[in-house]
């Protein structure tokens, strides 16, 4: 779940990180009235998920009221990053003689929490690695104990501040690492961390993502955004055939169908167990599929909750056959995923045995399964058959051997 910059910056204020003056606005009106409040140059920021809105005209400098509704207004309906921008933040301009680039994260490698920080701010972090690695500094944390501002202080150290500047850095960093961990977040980044002439630490921009799990963990602070169950937060706007799945998964408690991922691919996918519908995802494409839609169904769905799925993936304009695959082995019953899918396929006229490429749903009641899949002819595979070989197979019935 993404979080806009101007949510970013009320959370870093909220726990004592300096963010530059500024105001929300709708309209090139408002933006005037707001850079006559503020005085003095503005910069006026799109507020959409991407990351390089800069690039794409989303962040103007303006000079004065007029300037500022100007910008606004080249800003305001236009598409930015694949979302149409309704708002921009009017902000201050603030002068930096240093720019810093702060991002507490996980990494998965090392499977501990992650605390990664450049001076040479303003850029993507992951473009500094690759032009200059030895200006990324990083300190791993603790996944047991609270945030120990030593670490912090080490990785200030190590971007050459000392004195008081040492010690306001070593209070930035602590706080994004404590926020990243109070609020479940995947990552709280600050790309251009401002060091000013007066000493001072500025966050001028601020990139927060959440844990699509931890979200209804954290309804304190999503209410205190004010945004909605309906705001889905995705990097875009749910499409008419997401909307539908997560109605499919809301109207039957029994299972699970999420995260339900709509794309512009052929091959219909009907996959599950967790880990094991993202390797089933990535075998495909790596084996030349091109995949029409992600979606993971899982823990022991009914047949109506598999019925209804199977139709939806199969009402997509460019599918035609679908291959159903799951986990090494898991507590659903295959036996009820095989009456559903069939049944779901049976109702739009198909042949099973045509449509259904491949089916490899290792769980409980595997022998009815086999009984029902016999019946109609469909490819079986038991879990003496890989998730990779599965999907091969099923890559090769769709595209031709």
């Amino acid at each position: 779940m993404h979080f806009y910059e101007f949510e970013a910056k009320r959370i870093l204020a909220k726990h004592g990180v300096a963010v530059p003056k500024g105001k929300l606005v709708g309209s090139a009106a408002e933006a005037a009235s707001a850079a006559q409040e503020l005085g003095g140059d503005v910069y006026v920021k799109a507020q959409v998920f991407g990351r390089n809105r800069g690039k794409a005209g989303g962040i103007k400098e303006a000079s004065g009221a007029a300037d500022a509704g100007k910008a606004a207004a080249a800003i305001i309906g236009t598409e930015i990053c694949g979302a149409k921008v309704d708002r921009v933040l009017v902000e201050e301009k603030i002068a930096a003689e240093t720019l810093f680039a702060i991002n507490a994260t996980y990494d998965a490698a090392a499977k501990r929490p992650v605390l990664v920080a450049t001076d040479a701010g303003g850029k993507d972090l992951d473009d500094v690695n690759d032009e200059t690695p030895e200006r990324v500094k990083r300190r791993h944390l603790s996944l047991l104990g609270p945030v120990l501002p030593y670490r912090s202080k080490e990785l200030a150290h190590d971007l050459g501040l000392s004195g008081s500047g040492l010690n306001r850095m070593t209070g930035v960093v602590t706080r994004l690492a404590e926020i990243c961990r109070q609020y479940d977040l995947t990552h709280a980044e600050v790309n251009a961390l401002a060091l000013t002439s007066d000493g001072r630490l500025v966050a001028l921009d601020a990139h927060m993502e959440l844990e699509a799990e931890g979200r209804y963990r954290q309804k304190g602070i999503v209410e205190e955004l004010g945004i909605t169950d309906a705001d889905t937060r995705g990097a875009r706007a749910p499409t008419e055939w997401e909307l539908e799945a997560i109605r499919i998964d809301e109207e039957d408690p029994r299972g699970l169908i999420g995260p339900a991922v709509d794309f512009d691919g052929d091959m219909g996918l009907v996959i599950g167990a967790g880990g094991g519908s993202i390797t089933t995802f990535d075998a495909v494409k790596r084996l030349g599929g091109n995949p029409a839609n992600y979606a993971a169904l899982g823990g022991n769905p009914s047949v109506d909750k598999a019925r209804r799925l199977t139709k939806l993936v199969l009402s997509k304009p460019k599918v035609n056959k679908i291959c159903v695959i799951s986990n090494v082995v898991s507590n659903t019953r295959a036996d009820l995923v095989a009456r559903g899918v069939i049944k779901g396929v049976l109702e739009l006229g198909l042949d099973p045995a045509e449509t259904i490429t491949i089916f490899r749903v290792p769980g409980a009641w595997e022998a009815d399964a086999a009984k029902i899949l016999k019946k109609y002819n469909i490819d079986y595979c038991d879990r003496t058959v890989s998730i990779s070989e599965a999907a091969r197979r099923a890559v090769a019935k769709v595209y031709g051997e």
